[in-house]
């Protein structure tokens, strides 16, 4: 462990135990939690089924039982979202939602947005499930009171919900350990902690341990022979640390958590299996951390007010020895910090009447240790007024956000100041008596900024970039029953996105000298439908299924562009999951597939770029029994059933069959 590390790590744990001692004089009651999967089931399907946009949530045990490692992997479940995964249990792997691009897609991290300044993008392969509460995916925004600014602000936002202490009546201390092991040399011990300082305060840690040397063979043509080759340079070494304090007083309304997060890496980058090339030297590392906190008042019925607060400071390091450059090989290196403040207010005006009002203000630097480089800095100012009509049968939301971009650079000219105000409006419907049936509609304009990169890259930026716009809209029906022996229900969506001022990269004199342009159009055509289905047999066999399908047109209408009408480059056109799951007294056996159809690497749709549809077929099985009066959890999983070979992105070999095996147990 480095010398920051020693020094950084007590001193963060020694401020925590000085807030819990300090807080736990006089607190009283933290609330049961009481987390069966049927409630939370419930519950997710209830918030789908009333909001004003699109929903898919994946919570508690159903999130558990999915065949995956990190939130990434729990994500390809969903429908109308691509995954860019570059093969292995190292690759990076981000999100595109509805052919937007990943910049457009919000992370949020227990309500407070993940930033990334730099370049846009939040490798979602870095969270592990095993701290994980819920994994929501909202099309426009979640439309909760209380919420900060920049939960408007992003086309499409995901939310990830960690696990807060949970304690059986009388309990004080619980803990749950467990380790994951598996093919490409996976070793994944994890432990979790909750302790119970007082009726009204506990603290909780979470901490995980990745290992992989990430070699997997994958099968290679290049049009005259084919072969089978080993993937090297894709080990991985993680370590994940997080701890918060969480406090209640129901009797004053106030309900508030503070954490801090850690996490730093060490990778291989395997690059692309190109001209009979297998091997590469690139490395990254990572390090991150983020100390963040929310506090909420309820005052009577009518009003509530919520404060959040962060700061994070993330260091990024990626060496190629295959460059060199005046001071030797090339070693870049970054350093991001961002200050986020946020202040939400909700005000009940009546029964069926409510107001909401949210500022949020964020500065982000960037410092590098490259040439010609401008060293920028981002002040936000963000605005959102939100009313919100509830009646019995009709749920009808609008907002304005304003976005205010102050941006400055040391160096150079810096890119010019923003101001923009973007509208959403959406509705839910319950025509009929029975709440069994609802439609929904929505429309939302945003835009995003051009990234660090995108402005100030040496010889490859461009400070006169104009912001990249998103406009779309959505109509969607939810239907669901309960039959006499089975729960049902079924959701769909139609909707039309347009993209204008596209970001894109355009080669230079040579391969080493880019440019930003604006001058992309995208226009997206979709329709997803989701089918859901449980309940138990007469032989005690409880079932539960899902079956997701995407369709897309997502084509390049770029004025006078050479692909104009051609499908953007890695969006399939017919795409879909399903599950299958069964339990009978202590087991469970999951079953879940994943088909994305054919697809193009370039913008051009010719011969040359297309690639071949793929599908995969996984199992797992898990049997819960008793320990020396405590649960054990045993499971198994087969990945990639039937080894198929194939490519998410060309050139990056995903890993055929494999296995992993778990063990948890709970104290």
């Amino acid at each position: 462990m480095s010398t920051h590390k020693k020094q950084v790590l007590p001193v963060v744990f020694m401020l925590f135990w000085a807030v819990c001692f300090a807080f736990a004089q006089g607190q009283d009651s933290i609330r049961y939690r009481h987390l069966e999967e049927v409630v939370l089931v419930k519950d997710a399907v209830k918030r789908e089924h009333s909001a004003t946009v699109p929903v898919q949530i994946s919570s508690g045990e159903a999130l558990q039982r999915l065949n995956s490692l990190s939130v990434a992997d729990a994500i390809r479940y969903f429908s109308g979202v691509q995954l860019k995964d570059y093969g292995g249990v190292g690759g990076l792997k981000t999100i595109n939602v509805r052919s937007m691009g990943t910049e457009h897609t919000g992370v949020f991290y227990d309500g407070i947005r993940l930033g990334n300044a730099q370049n846009g993008q939040v490798d979602l392969g870095r969270f592990s499930l095993d701290n994980m509460e819920e994994v929501a995916l909202y099309n426009a925004q979640r439309s909760d009171a209380g919420q900060s600014a920049k939960a408007y602000a992003s086309a499409s936002t995901i939310y990830l919900q960690t696990k807060s202490p949970e304690f059986a009546p009388g309990q004080r201390t619980r803990i749950r350990m467990g380790v994951k092991t598996g093919s490409f040399g996976l070793i994944n011990p994890v432990l979790n902690a909750d302790y119970k300082l007082s009726d009204h305060l506990a603290f909780r840690i979470s901490s995980g341990y990745t290992y992989a040397h990430g070699r997997y063979k994958f099968r290679f043509t290049n049009g005259s022979y084919d072969t089978t080759a080993t993937r090297h340079n894709a080990d991985i070494r993680a370590l994940r640390l997080e701890t918060s304090l969480h406090g209640t007083s129901p009797d004053f309304g106030r309900k508030w958590y503070l954490k801090y997060y850690h996490y730093d890496s060490e990778r291989g980058l395997p690059g692309a299996v190109v001209a009979n090339r297998f091997r590469r030297p690139q490395r990254l590392w990572d390090r991150n951390n983020f100390l963040q906190g929310e506090f909420r008042q309820q005052v009577g019925d009518r009003y509530m007010l919520v404060f959040r607060g962060k700061y994070a400071k993330d260091h990024t390091r990626y060496r190629d020895p295959e460059i060199v450059t005046t001071s030797g090989f090339l070693d870049n290196r970054y350093d991001q910090q961002t200050l986020y403040f946020s202040l939400a207010h909700n005000l009940k005006i009546s029964e069926v009447w409510s107001l909401s009002l949210a500022t949020d203000y964020e500065n982000n630097t960037l410092d590098a240790n490259l040439y010609r480089f401008a060293y920028p800095e981002r002040n936000s100012f963000l605005a959102a007024f939100t009313t919100r009509w509830q009646w019995e049968c009709l749920r009808l939301e609008a907002g304005i956000l304003s976005t205010t971009i102050r941006e400055s650079v040391k160096y150079y000219e810096g890119a010019e100041d923003k101001q923009e105000f973007t509208p959403t409006v959406a509705l839910n419907w319950q025509p009929l008596e029975t709440g069994d049936f609802r439609i929904r509609a929505f429309y939302k304009r945003i835009f995003r900024m051009p990234t660090f990169n995108d402005l100030y890259y040496t010889f490859i930026g461009n400070t006169f970039l104009k912001p990249e716009y998103a406009e779309q809209i959505n109509g969607g029906l939810s239907f669901q029953h309960h039959f006499d022996n089975f729960d049902l229900r079924l959701t769909s969506d139609v909707y039309k996105v347009w993209i204008t001022d596209k970001i894109v990269a355009v080669p230079g004199a040579n391969l080493f000298r880019w440019t930003m342009l604006n001058l992309g159009k995208v226009e997206t055509t979709g329709v997803e439908i989701n089918t859901e289905i449980s309940g138990k047999t007469l032989f005690g066999i409880g079932y539960s299924g899902q079956l997701h399908y995407t369709w897309q047109q997502a084509v390049d209408v770029t004025p006078g562009g050479t692909s104009y009408g051609d499908q953007i480059p890695y969006i399939s056109r017919h795409s879909g999951s399903a599950g299958l799951t069964l339990d009978y007294r202590q087991a469970e056996l999951n079953y879940s597939f994943i088909y994305t159809g054919e697809r193009y690497s370039q913008k051009a749709n010719i011969p040359s770029n297309y690639l071949q549809p793929w599908y995969t077929h996984d199992l797992a099985l898990r049997y819960k029994l008793s320990f020396s009066g405590n649960e054990l959890l045993l499971g198994a999983e087969l990945n990639n059933l039937f080894n198929q070979y194939y490519d998410v992105i060309k050139n990056f070999p995903m890993p055929g069959r494999s296995f992993r095996i778990t063990l948890h147990y709970t104290l």
